[in-house]
C-alpha cells in the first residue's frame, strides 16, 4: 500500500495518473494547500519542501519509504513496477532529460502564468507577458520534439509524458490556444483518452476550488517565506 499525499493540481495529477496506470494500491490523503496542511509538522517529515505530492511506500524492505517531489516519485514508481520507463541506457537518458525539462521549465513557467492570470491582484503586464511567452516557448519545444514521434520518447508512453501532460491539459485556461501546436494538440488528446489518465485527473475532483482564494488561502499559498515554511 502507498500513502499518497495529494491535492488536485497539475503536479498532483502527475502522480495520481502514474498510480492509476500501474494499478498500484494506494490511499489518498488530502493535503489542503489552501488551508495550510502542507506546513504541518507531520507532513514536513515526509516532504521537507512543504509541497505536495508526496508518497510513503510501505511495500519496501525495512522502514516505510517517504518520497517527495513529483519527478522523484515518478522515477521511484517506474523503477518499482518496471513500467513506463525505457530499458536501455540511451532511452533512460532521454527520459531523465525530458522529466527534468518538465520540472525545471514547463511546470514552473505554466505555474507563473497561472499565478498572474488567476491570483495576482492588480495589473502586471510585464510579468504576464514574460511568463506567457515562456510557456508558449515551452509548447514550441514540445511541438518540435513530437515531430515523427507519438510520445516524447518515441512510440512508447512514459513518465516523461505523464509529467508534462497535466501542464498542457490546462493550456486553454492559461490563455494558450493549441492550434499553433498541432502535434502537441494531438498528443494531448491521445493521452487524455486513456482511462487511467481520466481516473487520475478525477481523483479528488470535489476538492477543487470553486472560486477565488480567500485571505487565509492567499496567505498559505503565496505569502510564506523562509521563516514560516517550517510550520
Amino acid at each position: 500500500m502507498i500513502d499518497f499525499y495529494y491535492w488536485p493540481t497539475p503536479n498532483g495529477w502527475k502522480v495520481s495518473i502514474m498510480l492509476e496506470e500501474c494499478g498500484l494500491p494506494y490511499r489518498m490523503i488530502p493535503v489542503n494547500i489552501g488551508r495550510g496542511d502542507q506546513f504541518r509538522t507531520e507532513f514536513l517529515a515526509i516532504s521537507p519542501n512543504n509541497r505536495m505530492p508526496a508518497i510513503v511506500d510501505h511495500d519496501v524492505d525495512g522502514e516505510p519509504l517517504p518520497v517527495f517531489e513529483s519527478g522523484a516519485i515518478l522515477v521511484h514508481l517506474a523503477e518499482k513496477t518496471g513500467r513506463f520507463l525505457p530499458g536501455d541506457g540511451r532511452g533512460r537518458k532521454e527520459m531523465l532529460e525530458w522529466l527534468f525539462w518538465q520540472v525545471g521549465n514547463l511546470g514552473p513557467m505554466a505555474g507563473q502564468v497561472s499565478h498572474f492570470v488567476n491570483y495576482a491582484p492588480g495589473e502586471h503586464p510585464y510579468a504576464e507577458q514574460r511568463y506567457a511567452k515562456e510557456y508558449h516557448r515551452c509548447l514550441g519545444v514540445l511541438e518540435r520534439r513530437l515531430e515523427g514521434r507519438a510520445y516524447l520518447l518515441g512510440d512508447d508512453y512514459s513518465i516523461a509524458d505523464m509529467a508534462s501532460w497535466p501542464w498542457v491539459l490546462i493550456a486553454r485556461p492559461l490563455g494558450q490556444d493549441l492550434d499553433d501546436f498541432p502535434r502537441v494538440k494531438r498528443w494531448r488528446q491521445a493521452i487524455k483518452e486513456r482511462p487511467a489518465v481520466q481516473a487520475g485527473v478525477d481523483l479528488g475532483r470535489d476538492f477543487r476550488r470553486q472560486g477565488p482564494p480567500d485571505e487565509e488561502e492567499r496567505r498559505n499559498l503565496f505569502e510564506q517565506d523562509g521563516r514560516s515554511a517550517g510550520g
